[in-house]
């Protein structure tokens, strides 16, 4: 089930990119793609607990759109998270160590993999609840356009939660209030088990913005440098004053929707056809290749480099003590001096 073709998705919409720009793509993807592998390893060991949702597969979305922001740009987006924080520059070793439930992880191990933040990085979570994140992505928006600071917020959801109520209402408030929201739905065309085909009678998600005046399109997620180019159009559209953009990005998730799933709703020959033929690191691999920007060798050693992080993020995570008893108490209650009256 390839992410079928759109007219925002040709390659007319791409832009001239450099070698370097494009090694920068290749790095970041890999990135993701070996930490989310190293991650399913720690589970499959039982070092990681709870849920854990992989991205392989989507990592041309988060990179593609990070590209196209700018430093104090939020970002905000459901528990399938691990590439987003990697992608917005959070550290290896603290992502690896909040998987792990220890101290050296960004929320202190009590978070886990479905609930980090990052103040430093404007990275907002992490939401386990299917949609919760969609309100706070336009609320995050509503304060920066209150500042007037011309940020941005990258709301990120998926084509399950393109269907709950909460979604249409912040689409209504965003346009009424004018909000700088691009909302990114990720659609890798099943939520959870069940195929968009058989759960969403409406053929593209993005178009259901024009009943509130939302502007959109769909892209390509399996092109970074597509999804580069219409993240610039969304984020030019939402600096302007404009109101908020819909980005459908058609991808695809190569594991199932969560460590325990059996993924039996598609068949394997769907899967490995997507792999051979569609994958968004391959592609910017083949382009350094053919464009004569790398070589092998160059592309080997970026791949020993990024193993090595994904390494080295393992053991810190493996090393972090786990957090003392006392922190079950923290970060829940705020003491506040009574005020005079």
């Amino acid at each position: 089930m390839a992410p079928r073709k759109t007219a925002a998705a040709s390659t007319d919409a791409k832009p001239n990119v450099s070698a370097e720009e494009l090694k920068t793509f290749y790095r970041e993807m890999l990135l993701i793609r070996r930490f989310e592998e190293k991650a399913g390893q720690l589970y499959g060991m039982g070092l990681i607990g709870g849920f854990c949702h992989l991205y392989i597969g989507q990592e041309a979305v988060v990179v593609g759109l990070e590209a196209a922001a700018e430093e104090g740009d939020k970002r905000v987006t459901s528990y399938r998270d691990h590439g987003h924080m990697l992608a917005c520059g959070m550290d290896p070793k603290g992502v690896m160590a909040e998987l792990t439930g220890r101290e050296g992880g960004y929320s202190k191990g009590k978070g886990g993999s479905m609930h980090m933040f990052s103040k430093e990085k404007h990275f907002y979570g992490g939401h386990g609840i299917v949609a919760a994140q969609v309100p706070i992505g336009a609320g995050l928006a509503l304060s920066d356009k209150y500042k007037g600071n011309d940020r941005v917020t990258f709301t990120y959801f998926g084509d399950g939660a393109a269907n709950q109520g909460q979604v249409a209402e912040t689409y209504n408030m965003a346009q009424l209030w004018d909000l700088p929201c691009i909302f990114v739905i990720e659609n890798n065309q099943y939520a959870m088990g069940t195929s968009v085909k058989r759960s969403t009678k409406s053929p593209d998600f993005w178009e259901r913005g024009a009943a509130y005046g939302i502007a959109g399109e769909a892209v390509d997620g399996m092109d970074v440098l597509a999804v580069k180019a219409a993240g610039e159009k969304a984020v030019a559209h939402c600096r302007a004053g404009k109101g908020p953009y819909i980005l459908e990005v058609m991808t695809y998730r190569y594991r199932g929707h969560s460590m325990s799933d059996p993924a039996k709703y598609r068949t394997r020959e769907e899967v490995q056809e997507m792999r051979e033929k569609r994958d968004s690191i391959e592609h910017v691999r083949q382009l350094l290749l053919t464009g004569g920007h790398a070589s092998e060798d160059d592309l080997k050693k970026i791949d020993k480099d990024i193993k090595d992080i994904v390494n080295e993020a393992a053991e810190f995570s493996k090393e972090s003590p786990e957090p003392a008893i006392d922190e079950l108490w923290t970060d829940i209650y705020a003491d506040v001096a009574p005020q005079d009256a």
